[in-house]
């Protein structure tokens, strides 16, 4: 490589580097439930439309107080009821409702007036306040738990809330809250999950960097023991990384749930590509070759190979863009692009950085080298003496993942996706063990035509399905239109408890009706659209489970068509809930399509590198065995397979075939000089055997970065994908030399 060249290539890079360095500190954060829809679901098109008539269903702040010794305390009440009318100027929220401002209405002679549901400055009274309050299913579970030791506010957020906003918000709340000095407290809701879970994307991308950055450090100098050689890789990799991230903020791509992988890939794939460029490189200085001949015949050997190694893990990483997800596919196309970033840093920079040194200047040379040849001259004997024992652990191996591989479930749960020892996590148990979960479920009600959702009729068919919703003891919080004339009924009976239900008669609810108007704070609009056509039942679930969820809706969705009159109005399940637990449904079969779309151009890659129908079957064998064993330990380890976990494949796939390309190119050269099958095999396993095994080293203890992670996703990930890709270099090295000889020979 020329001089001139190689200078203007170091310039340009620290050119690019400069510009990313600025483009990084733009990088976007982003976090909010609709990037988890499956675009094109028709059940997603039947909400968005239901949400138009209505609102949304994730609107909402739950602020929970809590007091141990109960919250009958005239003190603590007077100290929630300040916090709770503070609530009212926080910002981007419209409307704050909390026990202490509830207020029964009453009707006297004159007029409907109202009593409160708690006398705050009345202690005597609060026994009685306190057994009509628990008796009230609209509170238990909503403002009060059932224990009577919390109390929570329910704020209402604007409109699909932005991060920037919920920011804002939970900011001034935590000011808010600590001015009245609660002994406990916990959020609930779309704001606080922003909020919380972008703050944990970038402790992720940080903390993973940083790790990924010692551990390579620590594998450069066992590799090279020479100061520059140890320089010349970790700069290589870490301006790969620094451009990556740099064209993603000047791209304006946003990071969301998937970003704490960036570091670690971009990292282990540059690694990747400098250890087999340098050992290359290295090998060719020690053959006697001047400085600038072994670079040229670096780059022809093992750039071609690096190249399609680098676009054959693109693909696989593309292969995800088949998913109906969002934050799936960005993960797919941002992944792909970094894969040729790295490429292209290691090709054009670290080559040129790389041929102004000579061999001792990069690695301390001695008894490493002869280790290394030992044990690879040790692995080809092994293959060469036991090809039987091989083949019998090969399929054995097969039939217990395939075993495995039946026990996968995708029962998986949001709790799944929060951070390990965060107050977040903390507050979403306290939420689902002591009051009302997350997860919303909806019922979209349609009235037939000739009926209004307020008529008689439909009311009757809705307080059906609400009576059976409340069967479910993971179902909470259900509430509809029937409420208004509950309530009122409850009004028109001195409020007792047991009057809290539907009128006995169509005389009476039609009075009822004329009265609604004028009863006070009941929010019809939200629960009757304004055409009074459509109505909706809400409720919230408990957090069991995607298919056990799912099993439940559809054992209601039979149980409503029963027991309704479906000639007056019609029910359908609809909600946040619903659309993202939808995912499930397509993981396996977008899995499995992309999959299936990326080993076929990657056989087409193969089929034209190797111009050969049994090489290209060599080649596809051994990588479809880690594919096999990832899901085998999902089945036995009782992972769920869930939309984060479902990238492990895409990413197994595109970085194992990389060690097959080098390995199966070598042999390939190494027969194209003329040398017999056996004698080809020994060179690939001494040169190129090194190199993978270096790598698989790498990416093993490079993925189990992941396992300090806080986001259980991520770690299973790196769990996965290390084991895995363990199990891809023992099928390189004993499965690809056993299928040349059975199916080579000659």
């Amino acid at each position: 490589m020329k001089s001139k060249l190689r200078v203007i290539s170091v310039i340009v890079f620290t050119i690019l580097a400069l510009a990313s360095g600025y483009f990084v500190t733009q990088l976007q954060f982003s976090f909010d439930f609709e990037q988890f829809f499956p675009e094109g679901d028709e059940d997603l098109e039947y909400f968005r439309d239901f949400v138009e008539n209505f609102e949304g269903d994730d609107n909402f702040l739950l602020v929970a107080v809590r007091r141990e010794e109960g919250v009958f305390e005239q003190d603590f009440l007077q100290r929630f009821h300040q916090f709770s009318l503070a609530t009212r100027d926080l910002p981007h929220i419209t409307e704050s409702q909390s026990l202490t401002k509830f207020s029964y209405p009453v009707k006297t002679p004159f007029a409907i007036t109202s009593v409160p549901a708690i006398h705050i400055n009345q202690p005597e009274r609060y026994a009685a306040d306190r057994e009509r309050i628990l008796n009230d299913e609209r509170f238990v579970h909503n403002l009060i738990s059932e224990d009577a030791t919390t109390l929570v506010i329910f704020l209402k957020t604007i409109p699909s809330i932005q991060l920037g906003q919920a920011e804002e918000l939970i900011t001034a709340l935590n000011e808010m809250i600590e001015e009245y000095e609660f002994e406990e407290y916990h959020y609930l809701g779309r704001p606080y999950f922003q909020k919380e879970l972008v703050a944990m994307q970038k402790r992720e991308i940080t903390v993973s960097a940083i790790i990924s950055g010692i551990l390579v450090t620590i594998v450069m100098f066992l590799l090279f023991r020479r100061p520059w050689g140890i320089f010349v890789a970790l700069v290589s990799i870490g301006l790969g990384m620094l451009l990556f991230m740099g064209l993603l903020g000047a791209t304006g791509r946003e990071l969301n749930a998937m970003a704490a992988l960036y570091p670690v890939l971009m990292i282990i794939v540059g690694t990747s590509d400098v250890i087999h460029i340098m050992s290359k490189y290295i090998d060719e200085l020690r053959k006697g070759e001047r400085q600038d001949r072994a670079i040229v015949t670096t780059i022809k050997e093992i750039g071609l190979a690096t190249l399609l190694t680098s676009v054959t893990t693109s693909i696989g990483f593309a292969s995800l863009l088949t998913s109906k997800v969002g934050p799936i596919r960005d993960f797919g196309i941002n992944a792909a692009i970094g894969v040729m970033v790295a490429y292209v840093t290691v090709i054009f920079f670290t080559t040129a950085v790389l041929s102004w040194f000579r061999a001792d200047q990069i690695i301390k040379l001695g008894r490493g080298h002869a280790f290394w040849e030992k044990w690879m001259d040790r692995s080809y004997r092994f293959t060469l003496r036991y090809p039987a024992r091989i083949a019998v652990g090969g399929m054995l191996t097969l039939f217990v993942a395939l075993w495995g591989i039946s026990k996968i479930t995708t029962n998986y749960g949001i709790i799944n996706n929060m951070p390990r020892g965060e107050k977040i996590t903390e507050d979403f148990k306290f939420f689902e063990q002591q009051l009302t979960g997350f997860r919303p479920l909806e019922f979209a009600v349609t009235a037939r035509e000739g009926y209004k959702a307020s008529d008689w009729e439909v009311i009757q068919e809705i307080a059906k399905v609400e009576n059976h919703l409340k069967n479910y003891p993971s179902i909470q919080a259900v509430a509809s239109i029937t409420a208004v004339y509950k309530s009122i009924n409850q009004m028109m009976n001195n409020n007792s408890a047991e009057a809290y239900e539907l009128p006995d008669n169509r005389e009476q609810f039609q009075r009822y009706q004329r009265m609604a108007a004028r009863v006070p704070k009941l929010n019809v609009n939200v629960l009757l659209s304004e055409d009074e056509e459509k109505a909706r039942i809400t409720s919230r679930i408990n957090d069991v489970g995607a298919d056990t969820i799912k099993q439940m809706g559809e054992r209601i969705d039979r149980w409503i068509t029963a027991n309704t009159d479906t000639s007056v109005v019609s029910f359908k399940r609809t909600g946040t809930g619903l659309i993202i637990d939808k995912n499930a449904e397509y993981v396996r079969r977008d899995l499995l399509y992309g999959l299936g779309m990326a080993i076929l151009v990657v056989s087409l890659l193969m089929a034209l590198l190797f111009r050969n129908v049994k090489m290209l079957l060599i080649s596809l064998v051994p990588n479809l065995f880690p594919l096999i064993l990832a899901g085998a330990l999902l089945g036995f380890l009782g992972i769920e397979l869930e939309a984060g976990v479902s990238i492990v494949f895409a990413v197994i796939f595109g970085i194992a075939v990389d060690d097959t390309i080098h390995f199966l190119s070598k042999y390939k050269l190494a027969r194209n000089k003329g040398l017999p099958v056996e004698k080809a095999m020994h060179i690939t396993f001494l040169e190129t055997g090194k190199a993978i095994v270096l790598t698989s080293i790498v990416l093993f203890f490079g993925f189990l970065v992941m396992l300090f992670s806080i986001h259980p996703p991520s770690v299973t990930i790196g769990l996965l994908i290390s084991l895995t890709l363990v199990s891809a270099l023992v099928s390189d090295l004993l499965l690809i030399p056993l299928m040349i000889r059975v199916m080579m020979r000659g």
